[in-house]
């Protein structure tokens, strides 16, 4: 059960690196140290991505470690495992060998966001197939897919695909962050934005001006969004770009920063300031209290981030879910 979690810390701490995960951390619990502020804006925060750069593991490790995600006291943090819609299948042999569950183990449905292929009809069709027989079997583990990621190349595409997608299955649409023309064509169509925050090279990191000029033109349109790449840690940082010991470095937007930033800029909080917010590198800058979050004698109140949180900013997508909880631990902030 554990293998894949070990592969994917020893990934990051280099081959032949001890993992070093305290078993008892894995007891489902809930956190007592974690402020109600924090909470808020940590809930399902993190969309497990394991199968995608730069973790790449195979399939069982990946459903292994989100099952075991799900059964630790950080489960309120997991949101949804991220799969591509051609791998389905290979997600549901690897489900159903999983070793049963207690009879205390919750048996809510596995929530999935997928990534379609270069036919959206066909996968539309696939994905309504796969929910439909995962309700039916339920003898076996259930999984739903809840939502679907879809890279454009042109916010032409945003109508003609939204019309294929049902409208009950969120769609975000993964756009550039100074393309204006896509928010209006995203709002009209009732669908999310999805912008890429990082990679695997240094020209993959947008600016923070673009992220922020990205994040109010969701404001403005009233259009939710989720972000992917690059948001392992949760303050802006230095880090590797990918697992490998030589791998290239620079600086990486912090997670924190960021949804931070979309609570602000839905308050009102000017560019230049909520770019400032983006570019904080300095963890004593912030303060989480019981009912407000703290940024240099700018606040917000726990029900501002929850809002935010659930109908704004959603999440974000990782390939990692340790690697951001090794770092809110170090920070004593779950």
């Amino acid at each position: 059960m554990l293998a894949g979690i070990e592969k994917e810390v020893r990934r990051r701490r280099g081959v032949g690196a001890v993992a070093a995960l305290n078993l008892q951390n894995f007891q489902a619990a809930p956190s007592e140290t974690t402020s109600s502020s924090a909470s808020a804006l940590l809930k399902n925060l993190i969309d497990y991505a394991g199968l995608f750069p730069p973790a790449s593991l195979d399939m069982a490790s990946s459903v292994a470690n989100y099952d075991l995600y799900l059964r630790s006291k950080w489960n309120w943090i997991v949101g949804r495992f991220i799969v591509p819609v051609a791998r389905l299948n290979e997600f549901q042999i690897a489900l159903d060998h999983l070793p049963a569950r207690t009879e205390n183990e919750i048996s809510a449905p596995w929530r999935l966001s997928v990534l379609p292929g270069s036919d959206l009809n066909s996968d539309v069709t696939r994905i309504l197939a796969f929910n439909s027989q995962s309700k039916k079997d339920r003898a076996k583990r259930e999984a739903i897919v809840e939502s679907i990621e879809i890279k454009i190349s042109n916010c032409e595409e945003i109508d003609a695909l939204s019309k294929i997608v049902p409208p009950d299955l969120e769609a975000y649409f993964e756009i550039a962050p100074d393309d204006d023309a896509c928010f209006a064509a995203i709002a009209a169509n009732g669908r999310r934005a999805k912008i890429r925050t990082g990679g695997e090279t240094a020209d993959k990191f947008p600016t923070a001006f673009n992220v922020v000029k990205f994040i109010r033109q969701c404001a403005t349109a009233r259009i939710a969004f989720k972000a992917t790449a690059g948001l392992h840690h949760p303050v802006r940082s230095v880090h590797n770009f990918t697992y490998q010991s030589q791998s290239a470095s620079g600086v990486m937007h912090g997670f924190i920063n960021l949804f931070l930033t979309a609570a602000f800029v839905k308050q009102g909080m000017d560019t230049e300031l909520a770019a400032e917010l983006l570019e904080e590198q300095s963890w004593d800058a912030f303060q989480f209290e019981s009912d407000v979050v703290r940024w240099r004698g700018h606040r917000l109140t726990r029900n501002e981030i929850a809002e935010t949180r659930s109908d704004f900013a959603t999440s974000f997508g990782s390939c990692s879910f340790m690697e951001p909880i090794d770092d809110l631990l170090s920070l004593h902030i779950v």
